[in-house]
């Protein structure tokens, strides 16, 4: 082999093999560039670079140049790189796919000239490119030095490059020679930083860039060891826990001790079968307990599979509060936290005399709705103590996902279940009094229907298989009191109303208030307030003041903050030495609590001297109200105005008044042509509010009509009920709220519609209607009967005066 070589080396050598004018086969190469002095393996497949080299004879000397482009695979001049090696072939090997395997050695950098022949291969003139010889100076040696020491360095950090090469490369003298050797050893460096280094003549420059080369080639195998190195650290790590773990799991076994995981699972089965749960959910927990022994603890599930047979061990699945209720003893403790609720109180003892009968009776599903400060959730809370059991409350204002109440599927990360049983577990017992508050104003939106949701949990005939999406095994909630509060039903869905039992829980008259007063809100706001009953006195005249003047409300929850304040004035009066017993008079209500914040009683009588007023009645959210209707007229074409931010119900009404007032104007003794020749506005205050309904349709007749016949309302007269163009007077809701309302503005009479007769007797108590008479009408003439006496001669003709000119509207 080696003769053969020095033979071949000696035809290069040759004056023939330099001659200018001598035409080169060149072999073009993909991803791969062959330095001089370096013996490089080549695999030749393309079918004309087969015919070069099998029409190489005895002079084996040809031109290798890379691609520019890999791609390509019938290059063309363009296609090649213009400098390359001159090389010779030193072996041949045929492979079985046809293709050849070629050794070829480089010998010099050559130019390529002119082209002289395309096909079958390429043919071309080739110029040598001498290289530059400089002298060997101490920064060129040191250069050359840190070169081969990098590449030293390079050579023992990596696994695929042999030590051999540090070897050569340290015999290698020659800078451009060591450059060479260098750059074609490196795997890491790309084709095109290759090319640059065979096409740079200059030794100095190439000893740069390689040296730049070597130096970043560093860097990254140097990062490279060290990830390679931690993650080897972290796994052998992992394996010697593993090992360790099991030899201590043979120490234990050869001791008979139980290791920690098996312990816990232990613990785990003793809570299941002491848990009292039925077939179908133990089944299921002695299932996930033997998934659990079986997995690794540091497998993903473990703790997801732990949580959840924890959930399942620690639910009271058969704990229930026990012992019978004495009903006498139940009643004083529900008459001891709240005043009157007679219906509420009447119910829940029902409920206990029953469970006494018969103990596996379903807990019902009641529903309180009533304005803000009456009391309910207080009352659930007092329920629970007189049925000796637990207490839980959920509020739903503002739930939006349907996963609060029924949890979330065990896949998600962080999953637990639904309220409804997270407060089943904090009550520890399967039959507490679970109250829903605010259920009235639970949202929907694109995370769920929470409202929905709640159709199983409140569903007598269902929920005694409520399933939670997390724990998906059924539990029973049939022996769960369920209480919710709302302010108003209608935002409450149909079949969800249609599962509760509604207990309506009406507003308080004064004389309720000032009970409630002294029973509970002064002694503890006394006591909240750090004083005691002996430096404070509320004389009931002051307590009713209060009421009046500055709450207008239907529960009490402005009244206790208003006691309060002042219990909080006697105490800064006390810390700044003044120990004298403080008795609340009007004049010291003023100074603590300001001027008076509600109208008066004189207000009605002072608005309604005038024709044309009419005081109505309306329920509200927060108990009832009183509202003024005024009527106007002024010379026009027969219009008609509507104004106060009505709705269109209310709209309607007014149309159908006029309409009935039109159509009787005769026996009314209104001249016909006076609708023609005037317009006419109705007016309702308090213009910022809302407001709706049928129910004031008796109030603006009455407008209409005292305007247009000059007769002033009955003093302090209110009235309510919704009128049909025939003139009847049909019922209306809301009674009880709207006669207290007219009681605490200081009403002494009040209409309603004769079917309403029943809601009075039953809704309302004696004391309820004190100082009031209540009068009851079938049609609009005992309306105008009743609220209109007849005028005077002379106010009859100063109203036609009035009506005959044009007046200014109010």
């Amino acid at each position: 082999m080696a003769q053969e070589s020095q033979q071949e080396t000696a035809v290069i050598d040759s004056p023939k093999s330099s001659d200018p004018e001598r035409a080169l086969p060149i072999l073009p190469v993909r991803d791969t560039v062959l330095f001089p002095h370096a013996v490089l393996p080549l695999t030749v497949g393309r079918e004309s670079s087969v015919q070069l080299i099998n029409s190489l004879g005895e002079d084996k000397t040809i031109v290798v140049v890379a691609q520019r482009e890999a791609r390509v695979d019938t290059p063309q001049p363009t296609d090649l790189y213009t400098v390359g090696s001159l090389a010779v072939v030193h072996k041949v090997v045929k492979m079985p796919n046809q293709s050849l395997f070629v050794f070829a050695e480089g010998l010099d950098r050559v130019r390529l000239a002119e082209f002289t022949q395309l096909t079958p291969f390429m043919r071309a003139r080739v110029e040598s490119i001498p290289e530059t010889v400089l002298a060997v100076t101490s920064e060129i040696e040191a250069l050359q030095r840190n070169v081969l020491t990098l590449f030293q360095q390079i050579v023992a950090g990596s696994p695929t490059l042999s030590d051999e090469l540090s070897t050569v490369a340290t015999n290698i003298d020659e800078a451009g020679r060591l450059v060479d050797f260098i750059a074609s050893s490196l795997p890491s460096l790309s084709t095109s930083d290759k090319q640059d280094t065979l096409e740079t003549t200059d030794v100095r420059v190439r000893l740069e860039k390689i040296n730049q080369h070597l130096a970043k080639e560093l860097e990254v195998q140097q990062l490279r060891n060290k990830i390679q190195s931690e993650v080897q650290d972290r796994v052998q790590q992992t394996q010697r826990e593993y090992y360790l773990r099991e030899q201590m799991k043979a120490i234990q076994k050869e001791l008979g001790e139980q290791d920690e995981g098996a312990r816990d699972t232990e613990e785990l089965r003793q809570k299941i079968e002491s848990a009292g749960m039925p077939d179908e959910v133990k089944k299921e927990a002695l299932k996930e307990l033997g998934r659990l022994s079986r997995m690794s603890p540091m497998a993903a599930d473990y703790s997801v599979t732990r949580n959840y047979i924890e959930w399942l061990a620690v639910l009271p699945w058969a704990k229930t509060s026990g012992g019978d209720v004495d009903i006498l003893k139940a009643k004083e403790v529900l008459d001891t936290d709240h005043y009157d609720l007679k219906k509420v109180k009447d119910r829940i003892l029902d409920y206990l005399s029953v469970r006494r009968l018969k103990p596996s009776m379903k807990g019902p599903i009641l529903c309180f709705v009533g304005p803000p400060g009456v009391g309910k959730t207080s009352l659930g809370k007092s329920i629970a103590r007189a049925l000796g059991r637990k207490f839980v409350r959920l509020s739903l204002g503002g739930v939006h996902d349907e996963a609060e109440i029924r949890g979330h599927r065990r896949t998600y990360i962080g999953a637990l279940p639904g309220q409804i049983i997270q407060g089943i577990r904090r009550a520890e017992t399967k039959d507490p009094v679970f109250m829903l508050d605010e259920i009235d104003k639970v949202g929907r939106d694109f995370r769920g229907d929470p409202g929905s949701a709640l159709l199983e949990a409140l569903d007598p005939e269902q929920n005694a298989t409520f399933r939670d999406n997390y724990l998906d095994v059924p539990f029973d909630l049939s022996k769960v009191l369920f209480i919710t509060t709302a302010n108003m039903l209608d935002p409450v869905a149909e079949p969800l109303r249609d599962r509760m039992e509604i207990i309506e829980l009406q507003g308080y008259t004064e004389e309720e208030k000032t009970r409630i007063a002294f029973q509970y809100l002064i002694p503890r706001q006394i006591e909240e307030n750090g004083i005691t009953a002996e430096q404070i006195e509320f004389p009931e005249e002051a307590i009713g003041n209060i009421i009046r003047h500055y709450t207008r409300e239907a529960g009490v929850r402005n009244l206790e903050r208003n006691i309060g304040t002042v219990c909080r004035k006697q105490a800064r009066r006390l810390a700044e030495g003044k120990h004298e017993k403080l008795v609340v008079t009007q004049a010291i209500i003023q100074e603590f609590l300001g001027g008076i914040k509600v109208r008066s009683e004189g207000e009605i009588a002072e608005r309604t001297k005038r024709p044309g007023v009419v005081v109505g009645l309306a329920w509200t959210p927060a108990g009832g109200d009183i509202l003024f209707v005024e009527a106007n007229t002024m010379k026009g074409k027969g219009g008609f105005t509507m104004t106060g931010q009505i709705g269109q119900v209310m709209q309607e009404s007014m149309q159908a008044a006029l309409t009935w007032v039109r159509s009787n104007a005769e026996h009314l003794g209104i001249a016909e042509n006076f609708f023609a020749e005037h317009d006419i506005h109705i007016h309702v205050p308090a213009g910022a509010i809302p407001k709706d309904g049928p129910s004031a349709g008796v109030t603006m007749t009455t407008a209409l009509v005292s305007l247009l016949t000059g007769r002033t309302v009955q003093p302090l007269t209110a009235m309510t009920g919704e009128i049909t163009l025939s003139g009847n007077v049909l019922p209306i809701g809301g009674v009880k709220e709207k006669v207290l309302a007219a009681k605490r503005a200081g009403v002494h009479d009040v209409i309603l519609p004769a079917e309403n007769k029943t809601n009075v007797e039953e809704d309302l108590t004696p004391e309820q209607l004190e100082n009031l008479d209540i009068h009851y009408v079938k049609t609009i003439a005992e309306v105008l009967d009743l609220a209109l006496p007849e005028p005077s001669q002379k106010l009859r003709q100063d109203v036609g005066k009035a009506l005959s000119a044009q007046p200014v509207g109010s």
